[in-house]
């Protein structure tokens, strides 16, 4: 019986990370350059376009007045037959366009407006410009579910891929601060060593922010973040009174203000809250966009006619689009806005701000805003101080992952994708370049020798616990390698060839 030197051992050790790397990375890498390169085109859109065309400009006048959101609004409607308004966003700046969007027998359609003339500047289906093209390919590879649970993978074998990668590469240069400076001797001409310095040092660089996003971004995912973190982690509904259901009262005093004529007050609520109460994603994100911040979005809604609310419009103010308006503006909302008007006998107006949807930079002026239809009252008024711990994480998150910042953060975002493409690029070079070019060549990653038995290494194996058990998708996809390593890549020649 052989006895293993502790140098064997090492050595088996290092291809065993190493092997567990290159297999995440041929899994992970297609799929990152599919996020870097659709990350970019969100970043470039949105800061030219816009994500809704609202950075389409418009002459200013003198007066600087603009027209009642009311006259914009029933023009806006006037694109699509019989439609009804579901949303008003406010113009970014003095010299853009409002936004309304609204809805007609299935058809969606965002309409800008000139806010000082009122008249139509551009209508588009909702969700259909390209950015919304490259949002859908980020989130879901257009594939719904399944890609949902694609991209969440991969997530999770990054997390997997960057710990090995740290391993590798501190093995190689033996300390932190080598890790992060390419060798002096470093050129084109030994092109393999050229595309391995790229290939760590790069990786080196960017990868606590790689780890910063695969985590920011699962937290969106159907499975680790929906039913786990995000459950967990949903502001408190019970403060505005979803449950238990208050009583209701009579507001005839009030109108509705859903139509822009004004003409009757919708029925009043008494009695109970529909068994079902919808939650802030189902009632206020439209299509795929996310439009609801993080912490809020599995939230139920509340509910207009109750007793619930204080400190809202007067009661001899009819509760209309312009006062809406007026109030929110009075209560400290300013720039790009967006309002949800009701929907339904229970519905409420809804008015955010947020760095999630581009209405401004900073998250920790996020604000949401309830206002009861019937009564004027605030029903909530949710800002970034309400959040819970990881709900501010998850909105500081999502300011740095959408380059929301300022100008700073576009660039580091385009810096960020490009190395992401670049590090995926190199490892695939670096592998191409070691692959058997003979039918008895045996060069590659060479794993460790099979027959030998290796005890567990608690250094490796408890990262890989950890990870496996932080994020579901990767138990499948750990458990899945594995399985594809020993049943099918070695004891096929070729594949063993070719991918060792």
């Amino acid at each position: 019986m052989n006895r293993q030197t502790p140098q064997s051992d090492n050595n088996q050790r290092y291809f065993t990370v190493w092997r567990w790397h290159f297999y995440a990375g041929m899994f992970v890498a297609p799929f990152l350059i599919i996020l870097a390169c659709t990350g970019l085109g969100m970043i470039l859109m949105s800061n030219t376009l816009g994500r809704d065309n609202d950075r389409l400009t418009v002459p200013t006048p003198e007066s600087m007045v603009q027209a009642p959101v009311a006259t914009q609004a029933k023009n806006a409607l006037g694109t699509l037959p019989d439609s009804t308004l579901i949303k008003y966003i406010a113009p970014r700046e003095s010299d853009t366009v409002a936004l309304f969007q609204v809805v007609s027998e299935g058809h969606d359609n965002m309409v800008a407006v000139n806010p000082y003339t009122a008249e139509i500047v551009k209508s588009i289906p909702t969700n259909s410009n390209l950015y919304n093209t490259f949002d859908d390919i980020h989130s879901d590879l257009l594939l719904g579910r399944v890609g949902d649970y694609i991209q969440e993978t991969t997530a999770s074998l990054t997390i997997l891929m960057i710990l090995t990668g740290w391993y590798l590469w501190w093995k190689k240069r033996k300390s932190v601060k080598a890790m992060l400076i390419p060798d002096d001797n470093t050129t084109l001409k030994k092109k393999r060593s050229f595309f391995r310095t790229i290939h760590g040092t790069l990786g080196s660089w960017i990868s606590i922010v790689l780890l910063f996003f695969c985590i920011s971004g699962m937290a969106w995912a159907g499975i680790w973040g929906e039913r786990v973190v995000q459950a967990w982690s949903q502001f408190p509904a019970g403060k505005w009174g979803v449950a238990p259901i208050p009583l209701s009262i009579d507001h005839s005093q009030h109108h509705v203000g859903m139509d822009m004529d004004n003409a009757d007050a919708a029925p009043h609520v008494h009695g109970a809250t529909p068994a079902i109460v919808p939650t802030h994603g189902d009632a206020l994100n439209t299509g795929s966009t996310k439009d609801v911040p993080w912490v809020l979005e599995l939230t139920p809604m509340p509910v207009s006619g109750t007793t619930m609310g204080e400190n809202g419009i007067a009661p001899n103010i009819p509760i209309m689009i312009d006062t809406v308006d007026r109030f929110v503006r009075e209560i400290g909302f300013e720039g790009r806005y967006q309002m949800n008007l009701p929907q339904g006998a229970t519905g409420v107006w809804t008015i955010s701000q947020d760095s999630m949807s581009y209405d401004m930079k900073s998250p920790t002026a996020d604000r949401t805003v309830h206002i009861d239809r019937y009564s004027g009252n605030v029903l909530a008024d949710i800002r970034f101080d309400d959040y819970n711990a990881f709900g501010k994480f998850m909105a500081a998150g999502a300011a740095i992952h959408m380059g929301t910042l300022g100008l700073w953060s576009v660039i580091a975002n385009v810096l960020f994708c490009l190395s992401v493409i670049a590090i995926c690029v190199s490892g695939y070079i670096m592998w191409w370049k070691r692959r058997p070019r003979g039918i008895d060549e045996m060069i590659g990653l060479n794993p460790p020798a099979r027959h030998l038995t290796l005890s567990v290494w608690w250094p490796f194996a408890i990262p890989l616990l950890i990870v496996a058990t932080i994020f579901p998708t990767a138990i499948i996809a750990i458990v899945a390698i594995a399985l594809l390593d020993f049943l099918v890549i070695s004891r096929v020649d070729f594949l063993r060839k070719l991918l060792k």
